[in-house]
């Protein structure tokens, strides 16, 4: 009985990997790489307007175009367009900033009927704690090695 099972799941794989549509992977590397790439030149470009108008450095006008960046990606999330340009960018989407920021963001707009401690506050930082902790444990490890390290010195 068990060797017949084993048949049939065999031609049911076979049946349906001969149905499935093949999937495009050239034209979702090729939306990825675009939607990736607009998103990092529009962050060059909130850069290099901190650095030409406001006069700063480009040490420090990365943190302001992160911040400027996050807003943007929360903005367009909450209005609906980060969702509909994801879907058809797909993992261009993704770009770390603004991929982090459309997730926390995400979460806490799913869960706004509950409240905002219990909804927004509770159901955002499932997706934002372990990040932060992972960065904190993380930040704290590299600091230590480096301490035991430059010890000596």
């Amino acid at each position: 009985m068990s060797v017949q099972m084993g048949v049939k799941a065999k031609q049911y794989q076979t049946f349906i990997k001969g149905r499935q549509p093949g999937r495009p992977w050239f034209r979702n590397s090729a939306r990825a790489f675009l939607s990736g790439g607009a998103i990092c030149l529009v962050g060059q470009g909130v850069e290099e307007l901190f650095v030409h108008v406001f006069h700063y450095t480009e040490k420090v006008a990365s943190n302001p175009t992160v911040a400027v960046m996050v807003m943007l990606s929360v903005i367009f999330t909450g209005f609906g367009i980060y969702d509909k340009f994801a879907q058809w960018a797909g993992a261009g989407s993704a770009v770390p900033v603004t991929g982090f920021a459309n997730a926390v963001a995400s979460a806490a707009l799913e869960h706004k009927t509950e409240g905002y401690v219990m909804g927004v506050g509770t159901n955002m930082f499932k997706v934002a704690g372990p990040v932060i902790v992972f960065g904190v444990v993380s930040a704290f490890v590299v600091g230590l090695i480096k301490y035991v390290l430059t010890m000596g010195s």
